[in-house]
């Protein structure tokens, strides 16, 4: 296995900072580092938190449709904000409990489903079932 240099951690804290609201500051830096893509930076007393998952609790479809044409892992909570009910329904239909986790800030998955606006309608209903 090759050894690679780590991301430095400002780069990271950067990034994953600008993705609550920063599109071309998210191109740029993505630019200048690709492994920042899947990213995560911790903001304090386990609080891990990616680019991705900043820009699905904020509602940023912008951002986090950029971050996945770029190789970002689509977790649930981005799934939820972006409407892709039947990711949501499958993983909660496998695993129940993950109805009332929480994402980064401690923020629920349905505060996400609701930041998705129109597009996360049927994702929201599912939810409140």
């Amino acid at each position: 296995m090759e050894n690679k240099q780590s991301i430095r951690p400002e780069l990271v804290q950067e990034f994953v900072g600008n993705a609550h609201g920063d599109l071309d500051r998210i191109m740029q830096l993505l630019d200048q580092e690709p492994g920042l893509v899947n990213a995560s930076w911790d903001w304090g007393n386990g609080d891990w938190e990616t680019a991705l998952g900043a820009a699905a609790h904020m509602g940023r479809k912008d951002i986090a449709s950029f971050l996945l044409s770029k190789g970002a892992r689509l977790d649930l909570f981005a799934a939820a904000m972006l409407g892709k009910i039947d990711i949501v329904r499958a993983i909660l239909n496998d695993n129940p409990n993950l109805k009332h986790s929480l994402g980064p800030h401690g923020i629920p998955l349905i505060n996400h489903a609701e930041a998705g606006g129109d597009d996360s309608v049927q994702v929201l209903e599912f939810l409140r079932q």
